[in-house]
Order: C-alpha cells, then structure tokens, then sequence
C-alpha cells in the first residue's frame, strides 16, 4: 500500500485547510448553521425569487391537502446556499406538518433508516440532505417506503432469517442533492417533483440582504444593499454571510449604519471584488493569464501552480469561473475568456491573441 501524501502536501501549503473558512463559500459553516436558520423564510410569501417554482408548489400542496392526502415525494437540485432545505422547510410548514431533518450520510444502515422512518406521524415531511451519499442498500429498502409505504426488514441471519413487513404512515420525502448527476435512475423515477433550484439574481439577492438586515436588526441603505447583493455570487448564503461581516465594518469605522462607502471599504478588505472574485479565484486567473499565456492548461499543472488540490478547483472555484464566463474547459485544459483579461486590465499574449482569428 502506498502511503498518502497529504501530510507533505499541507506542510508543503497545497492541501487546502479546511479549518480556515472561505467568505465566498456556499456550503454552510458549523458556527453558521443556527444563524441560517434565524433568517429562512418561514413561508413561500416570504421566500424571494423561483416564482414559478413557488406558483407550482402551491398548487401542489393545496391539491394534496384538497384530496387529504400526502405531497408526492420532491427532489431539489442545484449548487449549494441556494435554499433548499429552506424550501424544504416551507414545504412543511405550507402543509403544516412537522419535518424530520437527516442527510445520506448519517444513514448508514438499514436499521438507521427504520429507526426514521417508523417513528414518521401520517403526512410528515422527511428531510434527506446529500440524498446521493445514501448507502446503495439503505436506498434499496427505501424504494418500497417511497412507493408503497412499507419497510420490509431482515431479521436474524442464515436459517434462520425471515423478513418482516412494516406498514408506515403516509409520509412526503424531500431530498436535497448538489449532485443531481449522482441519485440513481430508479431513485429519480420514485420522486413526483423534481425541481433545480438555480442562482439568484442582483435584484433578488438585494431583497434578500435587505430581509436579513431587518432581521438582525442591521441598519442599511438601498445603496449598501445593492453593493453587498452584486458582489455574493448570486447565491443568498453568501449575501448573508457578507452582511454580517460588513455589520462589522459599519460599527467600528461608521457609524453603525451600512452605506456603498462602507460596504465597498468592508468588501474590499475582505478581498472580494465588484465580480464576487475572492483572493483564491483571482489567483487560479491570473496564474492562467501571466504563467500560461492565458492557457490551455491541464488542471494538475494548474492546481501545482497556485498550491490547490485539482478536486478542490474542479468542484469549488471552477463552477462560479465558468458560469460568469472568466473561464472555459476545453479538451486541452482550462483557458481564461476575454473577460478575464479585461477584467485584470491584461493583454493577451501573441499566442492568445493568434486564437482570436
């Protein structure tokens, strides 16, 4: 067996560590978890952008309650911080039911998932977190809760094994995946309403910073709003994370209000520019630009080059690059855009410049 090489890649700084938080990250912190919570909608009034998606559920929930059955089973994809286990939670609340939350992780054994599901009042709402990380046999005894709400269990082993069949309350399952790619084909067919939740708008996420200064009680202006909502990466959990942090800003160099000077002067120490680039995105650029002649680069050569793990570029920085158009894949390696080079006030090379003809 071949020992890992981690412990010299960090000494040597290209691991990554994950104990320092990133501002623009969309996955939720630990320490950020309770404060998120705080500031979900408790409604789909209340809930900002996805109308029609908001439109579609209310029929759905007014039908099931109308035939006095449960919602048919909803799966939510799409990156992360965009709100769907704040949906989900609406979702339950809408129906005015409870709502058990888990993730595909935590579930590890058939017996785990029996435990869940038995203990599930008629009309409950469960919550599946990362439902593509469920283990492939825990997800085999989960097709027959899902269609027929029953639980088939194996008891003992050898012969003396036999199978019991659990009858369960009618429940409404609600899986949340990043990896929409991952959730099997049968799994996908089991769920009635299959929805990709998609990023939010400048204007959607103003509304969002200025429902979340309301709620914490953040004195900020229609200006500083807007500062904050179009440097968030189109994505609410970062627009809140970056309204805390200019709160900061506001009471120690303001006057405890959130102006455009503040906001910028906040952002700006943060190294999060007027594109939402942090200081790792404009790294993974400009190497490409000054190092590469603007590319095309193989992503280990790339991730050698500004001390990051290939996997970590590939799922964490890349998405939000190649989405705003500073970046590209292509079959030869990673290749920064026009807008990259006019964003960094940077010439393409000769050789760049010969690809435009």
């Amino acid at each position: 067996m071949v020992p890992s090489d981690t412990p010299r890649r960090k000494r040597l700084g290209t691991v990554r560590d994950e104990n320092v938080p990133r501002i623009t990250d969309p996955t939720a912190g630990i320490d950020e978890q309770e404060l998120d919570t705080s500031l979900r909608p408790k409604t789909l009034e209340e809930f900002v952008g996805h109308e029609k998606l908001k439109d579609n559920l209310r029929v759905f929930i007014e039908a099931a309650k109308m035939r006095s059955e449960a919602l048919d089973h909803v799966l939510f994809y799409g990156p992360p911080g965009l709100g769907k286990t704040t949906l989900a939670s609406i979702i339950a609340n809408e129906i005015g039911v409870a709502m058990t939350a888990t993730s595909g992780p935590v579930i590890e054994r058939p017996g785990d998932l029996a435990g869940v599901l038995t203990n599930l009042r008629e009309g409950c709402v469960l919550f599946i977190d990362e439902i593509h990380r469920l283990n492939h046999i825990v997800e085999e005894y989960l097709y027959p809760a899902m269609e027929d709400f029953t639980l088939d269990i194996m008891i003992d082993k050898g012969p003396s094994a036999r199978s019991i069949k659990l009858n369960l309350n009618k429940f409404t399952l609600i899986g949340a995946t990043t990896r929409a790619g991952m959730i099997t084909a049968p799994m996908r067919a089991r769920f009635g309403v299959v929805s990709r939740i998609g990023f939010y708008t400048a204007e959607e996420l103003k509304l969002i910073v200025e429902r979340s200064a309301g709620i914490l009680g953040i004195e900020i202006d229609n200006d500083g709003a807007t500062e904050i909502a179009g440097r968030a990466r189109c994505t609410p959990r970062i627009a809140n994370r970056l309204l805390r942090r200019i709160r900061d800003f506001a009471q120690v160099k303001g006057e405890g209000r959130i102006t455009r000077d503040i906001a910028r002067i906040g952002l700006e120490a943060l190294e999060v520019d007027e594109c939402g680039l942090d200081d790792m995105d404009k790294r993974i650029l400009t190497t490409i630009i000054e190092k590469f002649g603007g590319g095309p680069v193989g992503i280990n050569t790339l991730a050698t080059a500004v001390g990051e793990e290939g996997e970590t570029i590939e799922e964490v920085y890349e998405p939000y690059l190649v989405q705003e158009g500073f970046l590209e894949r292509t079959p030869r390696g990673r290749e920064v855009t026009e807008l990259a080079h006019k964003h960094f006030g940077k010439a393409r090379s000769p050789k760049d410049q010969s690809k435009l003809f």
